[in-house]
């Protein structure tokens, strides 16, 4: 990593910073503005969801789909500039602009191992920041690690800087995990990204064949975790966010096979993509890794 990279981060941390002290209402402004500028300037992630939404959505007009991509970009703008909210932001004042619903507190009452399941939403990062702050247990989760070594850094401060989470990078043993959640932590598990054919299975999202990892339904049926879907989603303007804490899945796998399960983890997250569409990150390369002998997707 050269020092120009180092310096540069430094830079934008140094923005990110003086940001979050602004009202939201004014933070989602820049937001909006600077993901028109990434609609322009970011053509290969805008050509990955234009892509993305072709896929998924066949049957919509044109029309329609270029309007989720433009508003999609906007929230993508706001969820960078917002960051520096999540990483300094006061414990009180992101109390005030989280708003929380559902079954909050289901893993503190529950005895046994819980799996939040977090979907890629643009609010991923309010869903963990709010499992800290209103609720008691610990939370482990997984996170990819950056290839900027002070962009990285400051993620994990970020992230664990309320004391009661801890998390692993994905290109380590699963057995410390495994430990913390045998210690009582809640484990926030993000489903939902092609890690590639290893572990996973070509299963069907929105009918595409989606490489998607199997181990939320192998750890689920080994550990016997209950499975809670969480969904964070932004809203406009200064009106904060809001986290719904859904029903737990007692059930899951149930009789289910592990492939079975994971498409349930798909149908899902299909159905909260419909209600948000422009939310969802299109940005990923969803369809990345094919089934042998099938042409590229991207």
């Amino acid at each position: 990593m050269s020092w120009w990279e180092r310096a540069a981060a430094r830079v934008v941390l140094a923005l990110l910073w003086l940001v979050h002290w602004l009202p939201l209402s004014v933070q989602a402004g820049l937001g909006r503005g600077i993901g028109a500028l990434l609609y322009g300037l970011a053509r290969r992630r805008r050509r990955i969801a234009e892509r993305n939404l072709e896929l998924c959505f066949p049957d919509w007009p044109a029309s329609r789909r270029a309007a989720v991509l433009r508003d999609h970009f906007g929230w993508l703008g706001r969820s960078l500039v917002e960051r520096g909210l999540l990483w300094w932001g006061s414990g009180e004042r992101l109390k005030r602009l989280i708003h929380v619903e559902g079954d909050v507190d289901f893993a503190e009452k529950h005895e046994g191992p819980v799996m939040w399941l977090v979907p890629h939403f643009m609010g991923l990062d309010v869903a963990g920041m709010a499992s800290q702050l209103f609720q008691q247990r610990r939370v482990a989760s997984i996170y990819q690690r950056q290839s900027n070594a002070v962009f990285d850094v400051r993620m994990r401060a970020g992230r664990l800087r309320f004391g009661n989470a801890e998390i692993f990078s994905r290109h380590e043993k699963a057995l410390p995990l495994v430990r913390a959640i045998k210690r009582g932590a809640v484990f926030l598990n993000l489903p939902d990204m092609d890690f590639g054919a290893k572990d996973a299975a070509f299963v069907p999202f929105f009918g595409v064949p989606a490489a998607t990892l199997l181990a939320p339904a192998r750890m689920a049926a080994s550990m016997g975790l209950a499975v809670q879907p969480v969904i964070a989603e932004m809203l406009p303007g200064g009106q904060g966010y809001r986290v719904r804490f859904l029903p737990a899945w007692r059930d899951f796998p149930g009789a289910d096979d592990e492939v079975a399960a994971t498409r349930r983890i798909n149908a899902f997250i299909e159905g909260e993509i419909e209600r948000l569409p422009a939310q969802y990150l299109w940005v990923h390369r969803r369809f990345k890794t094919r089934p042998e002998g099938q042409a590229k997707l991207y």
